[in-house]
């Protein structure tokens, strides 16, 4: 080692942490590298005091603050914040095992190379960048520069996010990358971008304690956001609590009124809400007139949704939708809630667009307790949306505007001419481009679409296609690392340092608390080595550390809706108990709760918000003869989350849900296919065919069937249709048949 890299080494040796803040070049690279592996979490023991951190747990968008237990330095056990304004002091299962994910036999330590009798086996970090940069550069020199592509994910900090996207597009001259959050939050961000002017979900999480009506729009908040349901609980108002939803989840068994219409229905059943309101004179004209536009072409658009006919498109009785609508009516503050139930649909942004409408002409906007609020999957899916750098260029702004790329190129030091002029493919664009053999080679960063793509059947041949396929991950167990040319060994949360941005906008800070495993590196520092080795470290001399790209970013968020640029760093983030945006460095509001909007002013234009509709289409696979049953998919449990890649590794949390595929049924559709409780069944759709364990159940109707979303085999059976605005998949419903497995030749 020379005497530089000795006394570099020396300082990591005292403060582990350093490594985060050096600079990128050959020393930093050699640090990385060098054998005893400073940079690959190797630090050696040292005597430090017990002491105690608070950081934000990487689960779910909700955005909980968990108080991590130290001992010699290093995590030992956590429980959740009492004074974090997110979590009041509770956390759900997955939260109080978050540590216990990290120590997995499945873990990857090495990077992985397949050799040429098709195994992956252990090479060391040299020889995987230099597979890395070969062989993707030589795909760009046949097949042109776009022939690689990206994809990312929710699950990343920001500042790593941003490295993601800017070192693809900016140093690699990639133009295609999207990421995971398009399967959960496309969809409301396209609606709020056409509605509002911008990505802006409008809330805050104290508007679940304000508000005396909570209307719920497929959203089963109390096994996804369990501790929003938590909130919604401790409203003082005794609210009325309206869920719609086809299913009789856990959430409708606990509200007030439930509205179980027929599956995709719920744009005409706004829309016939929305005719009653108008006929009924119980609408805010005066907002109306003073904050939004296009009304009169809406309320004209939805004369045809009659009680009469609405009743008929959803099955629900008429007296059901009146009392919804009168419900609305009655109420002082109307917040108005959806999820993924509304999101992964073929309609998808027109039906938000449709509960936007409604608060809109109802006046609930911009007040305590009101609000068109889209919940996040990920813990970090606005995070993605703003500054991963794949369908917004850095900071929300546009990769076609000319200005915007001179201003964010004036910022980062480059030339204007390395940010693409072009919007990317979408995630499904950049499938079908596999497909087409127009993309040879891609990255997938921490995430799993060989489990979690639509289709799965198509998608794992797609990828299979890829004459080059990188997975970077912290286990090279899942679907797709198995399916890798390449295996990059990435920390996962606790084992690296950052910021995620929750539902409700506000940024919190994660931290280096745990060693990575191994040789296993850090997202960040694999993309500073990666840089160096592509030849393009030099345009990223200046993002030596996740801080110092958080200053970054705060410059490119200067003068957007969501200016950051008065956030004083990490440490006042920690400090604040996280700071929701916007924080503009002259109107900063140190308010630890803030809506937007409560001004009428959007960001459109003309400063109104827009009605926005379209008339509803029928379903895209609509019940047949040969398959007459509604699959339906969603959460199963609070303890699990997505694919499982995480949540399996927690012996406790494996308890806590079942460790076998079900299928929820009908009593009536059992009695008549012969399907008794517990017995085995096959499930078909017109893709593949699963099996299942029959739970025969009332909670899901006469036609219907329920699978949840987590097991590996479900997306055998979903159907690759997309909402033609935000291009997100539609997983909530398609036709399929069930066969008792007796009956099985």
């Amino acid at each position: 080692m020379t005497p530089d890299v000795a006394a570099s080494a020396d300082v990591v040796r005292r403060n582990p942490g350093a490594l985060l803040h050096a600079r990128t070049g050959p020393l930093t690279r050699e640090l990385l590298l060098a054998p005893g592996g400073f940079g690959l979490g190797q630090v050696p023991e040292r005597a430090l005091p017990d002491a105690t951190t608070n950081m934000v747990c990487g689960y779910c968008s909700t955005g909980c603050s968990l108080k991590v237990h130290l001992r010699n330095g290093e995590a030992c056990s956590l429980s959740p914040n009492t004074d974090y304004p997110v979590n009041l002091g509770m956390a759900c299962p997955k939260g109080w095992e978050a540590l216990a994910v990290l120590n997995s036999a499945e873990r990857a330590t090495l990077p992985l190379l397949r050799n040429a009798s098709g195994g992956l086996e252990p090479v060391d970090w040299e020889t995987a960048l230099r597979t890395f940069v070969d062989r993707f550069q030589a795909i760009q020199a046949r097949h042109g520069a776009h022939s690689v592509a990206f994809l990312g994910t929710g699950q990343m900090p920001t500042e790593e996010l941003a490295f993601l996207g800017s070192l693809a597009k900016f140093g690699m001259g990639l133009r295609h990358g999207d990421g995971n959050t398009r399967q959960c939050m496309a969809t409301s961000v396209v609606a709020y971008k056409q509605a509002f002017g911008f990505d802006a979900p409008p809330y805050s999480y104290a508007d679940f304690e304000e508000s005396d009506v909570i209307v719920l729009i497929g959203s089963n908040l109390c096994l996804a956001h369990p501790i929003l349901w938590e909130r919604v609980l401790r409203n003082p108002h005794q609210p009325q609590i309206i869920v719609v939803d086809p299913r009789t989840t856990e959430t409708a068994m606990n509200a007030t009124q439930h509205l179980p219409l027929a599956p995709k229905s719920d744009q005409a059943l706004l829309y016939g809400v929305a005719r009653l309101l108008i006929e009924r004179g119980w609408i805010d004209r005066a907002y109306i007139d003073a904050h939004a536009e296009g009304f009169d072409q809406f309320a004209e658009f939805v004369q045809p949704y009659t009680l009469e006919e609405v009743a008929a498109r959803t099955g629900l009785p008429a007296e059901r939708i009146e009392r919804m609508a009168e419900t609305i009516h009655a109420g002082r503050r109307v917040s108005f809630w959806w999820t993924m139930g509304v999101n992964q649909s073929y309609q998808g942004v027109r039906t938000a667009q449709a509960i936007i409408n409604l608060a809109l002409m109802t006046g609930n906007m911009g007040r305590p307790g009101t609000g068109a609020n889209s919940i996040t999957g990920q813990c970090n899916a606005m995070g993605s949306r703003l500054f991963s750098n794949t369908t917004n260029l850095l900071g929300g702004h546009d990769f076609t505007s000319a200005q915007h790329r001179e201003k964010v190129a004036g910022i980062l030091g480059i030339p204007a001419e390395r940010i693409p002029a072009e919007n990317s493919w979408a995630y499904h664009e950049i499938m079908e481009g596999i497909l087409a053999g127009k993309i040879r080679g891609l990255w997938v960063v921490c995430t799993n679409p060989a489990h979690s793509w639509i289709n799965q059947g198509l998608a794992r041949d797609i990828l299979d296609r890829l004459d080059f396929l990188v997975v970077q991950d912290m286990y090279r167990t899942t679907e797709t690392a198995q399916r890798a040319h390449l295996v990059l060994p990435a920390a996962g949360w606790g084992e690296k340092d950052g910021t995620f941005i929750n539902s409700e906008r506000r940024i919190g800070v994660v931290k280096r608390v745990a060693r990575a495993p191994g040789q296993a590196l850090a997202d960040f520092s694999i993309f500073r080595l990666i840089a160096d080795a592509w030849g393009c470290g030099e345009l990223f001399r200046d993002w030596d550390s996740p801080e110092s790209v958080f200053r970054i970013l705060q410059r490119c968020s200067a003068g957007q809706p969501c200016d950051i640029t008065g956030i004083e760093g990490y440490r006042a983030l920690d400090e604040a108990g996280g700071i929701q945006w916007p924080y503009p460095s002259e109107s900063a509001d140190p308010a630890p709760e803030r809506r937007l909007f409560a001004d009428g002013r959007y960001f459109t234009p003309s400063g109104r918000a827009k009605f926005l509709f379209e008339s509803p289409r029928p379903l895209s696979e609509p019940p047949s003869k040969r398959f007459p049953l509604i699959l339906l998919t969603g959460r199963g449990s609070a303890s699990q989350w997505h694919t499982q890649t995480r949540t399996r590794q927690s012996a406790v949390l494996r308890k806590l849900y079942p460790n076998l595929q079900y299928l929820e049924i009908n009593p009536a559709d059992a009695r008549s296919l012969g399907v008794r409780q517990g017995a085995w069944v096959r499930v078909e759709s017109q893709r593949g065919r699963i099996r299942a364990c029959a739970f025969v159940t009332p909670t899901v109707q006469p036609g219907q069937v329920f699978v949840p979303m987590h097991e590996e085999s479900t997306n055998v059976l979903t159907d690759a249709v997309f909402d033609p605005y935000s291009r997100q998949p539609s997983y909530k419903a398609c036709a399929v048949r069930v066969v008792p497995e007796t009956s099985v030749q």
